[in-house]
């Protein structure tokens, strides 16, 4: 298992030996000490390898990540996972602003809370926070889920396009037509795959309420022609 210490050795080392992994190569699993804050830790991965980081990490840590599973054991700073492809990353702890902002793909977990607007701009990325959020979250979310076991702030999913956000708690306000709705059997049973991914146990799809896009911010309307 390929090991760095960051007390010791220079991030840049770490994200240049996670960069030149080749096809078929033995070394599947790295660990990373001492992170204390450093920034843009492990961005970029391309292969599908586990990176485990032991400590808080700074901005940026797993952008553009792609395949690779990466767990941050502490809390992450802005741009947690942001323009995610695919691959998994976990934050045991908190996440600061704009988690997953932009995402394609993947699974980003959230295991504490969430600053304002996590899931800005998302766009397929799968999003599930077992705290709380703050405000502005999924603001223009075009796809993908984003799954809160607590409570949301101000103005959740303002702008939204066709993300699906799923609440258990209650939402302070919401935003410019986002709207909540009615929640069918293929939503729930999206909602439950999505729990069983994120090691959810003893919540039932039940206690959620389902939010989306009114569609009438995006779509001209004859009678508001005069307002354009």
């Amino acid at each position: 298992m390929p090991y760095f210490d960051l007390s010791e050795t220079p991030l840049r080392e770490l994200n240049r030996a996670l960069h030149a992994i080749a096809p078929g190569a033995n070394d599947r699993e790295f660990e990373v000490a001492n992170p204390r804050g450093s920034h843009a830790v492990a961005v970029g991965c391309q292969a599908p390898v586990a990176v485990t980081i032991k400590g808080s990490v700074g901005y940026y840590c797993a952008g553009m990540n792609s395949a690779a599973t990466i767990t941050v054991h502490g809390s992450a700073g802005p741009g947690v996972a942001e323009n995610m492809m695919s691959g998994t990353v976990i934050v045991e702890g908190d996440a600061s602003q704009y988690a997953g902002a932009t995402g394609r793909g993947g699974l980003l977990v959230i295991k504490g809370n969430a600053a304002s607007r996590c899931g800005i701009s998302m766009k397929g990325i799968d999003i599930v926070v077992h705290g709380d959020i703050g405000h502005m979250s999924a603001f223009m979310g075009q796809s993908g889920h984003l799954v809160v076991l607590g409570n949301a702030g101000d103005a959740l999913g303002d702008s939204l396009y066709e993300a699906k956000l799923f609440v258990r708690g209650t939402v302070k306000s919401l935003g410019a037509d986002c709207v909540e709705k009615e929640m069918r059997p293929e939503h729930h049973a999206v909602l439950a795959a999505l729990l069983e991914k994120a090691g959810v146990t003893g919540v039932e799809t039940t206690e959620f309420k389902r939010y989306g896009s009114a569609r009438k911010l995006y779509n001209f309307n004859i009678d508001n022609a005069d307002a354009y």
